[in-house]
């Protein structure tokens, strides 16, 4: 099959529970409008998220630093691949004046892969999370990083500013990585994570994420999500891959919603702390309903 027939084949239809009615709250405007004074990036809409609609209408976001240009080109996201430029040494007060204005308490930071720098953009990252709560005091952080070339120092200076939650996505399984994620690797990912219990322990909560149906088979899944729990991951996301443009790699399988209510089921089994499994889960998708799950339990 040439390039242009991959390009006219036509798309599978979506399921009915992937058909979403968009929201018309004035909040999705007063987002916008704010994210757009303050010029911050958001991985809503720079991935494509479908999601994005709703969460703006809730008046929350992900702010993605470090710019717009990925590094790396994976064949399953949307964000643009193209030489990075400089990063704004004023990112980090603007993402935390939009926390404020937003009233958020429980923020989602995350960024391109900046293999372009020494640190891969970690300090950016440590920058980041304190200007947040210099402004924001009692807010929960939650940063969604890239593997750093799985790099110690980098891995640090992230820990560093104590963010509750370190979450970086798997994305998907061994079998299918190299075909997916551009220059990771699945071991280099589950390193990552493993690092982070090893140097804080219960200090600072895992978290990581993978899509479904790109090819995988159940067998390679439950595979995946054993290997998370062997690194000591706590909180697990399971969500749908959507083809964001017909450059990208196409949708194998559409999962059923009751199917992913089953995969809760077997992670919950498994030990993580809380699972988040449905068509429409993505990495920071209501994030906030499951952030701390052990210190909720303890208050209650």
């Amino acid at each position: 099959m040439n390039t242009a027939e991959i390009i006219s084949k036509p798309r599978p239809r979506l399921p009915e529970w992937l058909r979403l009615k968009l929201p018309t709250a004035d909040t999705f405007a007063r987002t916008r409008n704010l994210l757009e004074e303050l010029k911050l990036h958001t991985v809503c809409e720079s991935a494509k998220c479908p999601n994005h609609w709703e969460c703006w209408s809730k008046g929350t976001a992900t702010f993605m630093i470090g710019g717009d240009r990925c590094t790396r080109a994976c064949g399953f996201c949307a964000v643009s691949t193209a030489k990075p430029l400089a990063l704004e040494a004023d990112e980090p007060a603007r993402v935390a004046e939009a926390t404020r204005r937003m009233k958020l308490k429980h923020i989602v930071i995350t960024a391109v892969a900046r293999d372009d720098l020494p640190d891969g953009g970690a300090e950016h990252f440590r920058q980041t999370i304190e200007t947040v709560r210099k402004l924001n005091p009692g807010i929960v952080v939650e940063v969604l990083v890239p593997d750093f070339l799985d790099r110690d120092a980098s891995i640090d200076a992230v820990l560093s500013a104590d963010p509750e939650i370190f979450n970086h996505n798997l994305e998907t399984v061994r079998r299918l990585t190299p075909s997916v994620r551009s220059r990771a690797t699945y071991e280099r990912s589950l390193s990552v994570l493993q690092k982070v219990k090893a140097k804080r322990g219960e200090g600072t909560y895992t978290k990581s994420g993978l899509m479904l149906g790109l090819g995988e088979t159940e067998d390679e899944l439950l595979t995946a999500m054993q290997d998370l729990r062997r690194v000591r991951c706590d909180l697990l996301t399971l969500g749908q891959y959507l083809q964001p443009t017909l450059k990208h790699l196409p949708v194998v399988e559409f999962i059923s919603p009751a199917k992913f209510a089953e995969y809760k089921r077997v992670a919950d089994q498994m030990g993580f702390a809380h699972v988040a499994s449905g068509p429409m889960v993505r990495s920071s998708y209501h994030a906030n309903e499951f952030s701390l799950p052990e210190k909720a339990d303890k208050e209650a």
